[in-house]
């Protein structure tokens, strides 16, 4: 047992603790009733918010249940075929497919099957054996108007993503899914990096309104560097982007901290310098300013060479077919991608994503019938993109 004079000095140390925490919570407890108190002076004498200005602090958990409200519509409330642009039930199909897991599902479709203007399938009474399956027909585009037509037959290819937008391993396995996969993949506009080679997949180069990867020192398109990008055999087609499917006719710009070295040399820009892609090409300001461009890349390159757009006002397709006809079939573009308005980007105006545009059922009739009407459907391919 200890002594008398030892319990006295655990007692008076148990005191002091208890005595030091006490004064602890007092002193936190008056911290946070000044801190409330800031808050407080600060929601009712700022005039940005009407809802903390009319309840001081309770309002600002309005903001915090809004935020939290996205998740839990993802995870707790949202059927399986609710959101967009892409539902619960496809990134699961996604995700499963990503790690090599069984992919199937039971019992019927919860996809409502009876909307009116739905895409479905056709099966057939009698389906083909897969020991009597032929492979896909091949397309070329480009032929007896360039040195080297492409010829492929894929169905579905990479649409355009630029390095920058996506990571480095990204592209990487986009570019390795292409080459296995037997597809193209499209570079977006921000130029062609060695990750889009290295996997040995067909590349389609794009050529933004920026001239990224193609430029010279004062921005112009230049010969020498399309000549460069079509040395690599993988390259094969260049896509000049007249607008994009959920920002047509709205620019962007490179903010100058993203700009690295390899960012730089890649596009041809000054590196740490905010670079401006412009809503349109300042070059292209007409049909004929369009043909010659075009021509002048298949020209420098021996490559196909098309654009890429989102069509609003359709009466150009007229004034396009007259001038392929006036001009001859070798201005033609050797194909034209249709760009929906329902497509993605990495940052656009809520007005320009919901409001401008025609998605791609209605548009990609419209183009399709304005080439057969000027009898240019064989020298033309369509691509459709969304």
């Amino acid at each position: 047992m200890p002594d008398s004079s030892t319990l006295a000095s655990l007692n008076a140390i148990a005191h002091s603790i208890i005595s030091y925490s006490a004064l602890v919570i007092v002193g936190l407890i008056g911290a946070g009733l000044i801190y409330l108190a800031v808050l407080y002076y600060r929601d009712v004498t700022q005039t940005q918010h009407a809802i903390r200005r009319n309840y001081p602090l309770i309002g600002r958990f309005r903001y915090f249940f809004e935020h939290l409200g996205e998740f839990f519509r993802q995870y707790f409330f949202a059927m399986d075929r609710e959101e967009l642009p892409f539902n619960r039930s496809q990134r699961s199909w996604v995700y499963r497919a990503a790690k090599n897991i069984d992919n199937t599902v039971a019992f019927g479709s919860t996809r409502p099957l009876n909307h009116s203007n739905e895409v479905l399938f056709m099966n057939c009474l009698f389906p083909t054996l897969s020991e009597d399956a032929a492979p896909t027909h091949s397309v070329t585009i480009g032929e007896g108007y360039c040195r080297e037509p492409f010829s492929s037959a894929a169905i579905f290819n990479i649409s355009g993503m630029s390095y920058g937008a996506i990571s480095k391993p990204a592209v990487q396995a986009l570019a390795a899914g292409a080459r296995e996969a037997g597809i193209w993949m499209n570079t977006g506009e921000g130029g062609l990096t060695p990750y889009h080679l290295e996997a040995g997949c067909d590349i389609v180069c794009q050529i933004g309104t920026a001239k990224y990867g193609v430029r010279d020192a004062q921005g112009k398109l230049s010969d020498q560097r399309l000549a460069d990008l079509a040395s690599h055999p993988q390259v094969r087609m260049f896509e000049l982007k007249l607008s994009q499917g959920a920002k047509p006719g709205k620019g962007g710009i490179l903010p100058g901290g993203k700009v690295t070295e390899e960012v730089a040399t890649i596009r041809g820009i000054p590196v740490g310098q905010d670079s401006i892609s412009p809503n349109g090409h300042p070059d292209i300001r007409s049909i004929d300013d369009l043909l010659d461009t075009l021509a002048r890349i298949r020209r420098v390159t021996g490559k196909p060479v098309g654009f890429k757009m989102v069509l609003g006002f359709s009466e150009w397709l007229d004034e396009l077919g007259e001038a392929i006809h006036r001009r001859g079939l070798e201005f033609a573009p050797d194909f034209i991608t249709v760009d929906s308005a329902d497509g993605g980007t990495g940052a656009a105006p809520q007005s320009l994503i919901d409001y401008v545009g025609l998605p791609l059922r209605r548009s990609l009739p419209l183009v399709v019938d304005k080439l057969n009407e000027y009898r240019l459907r064989e020298r033309v391919k369509v691509i459709a993109s969304g």
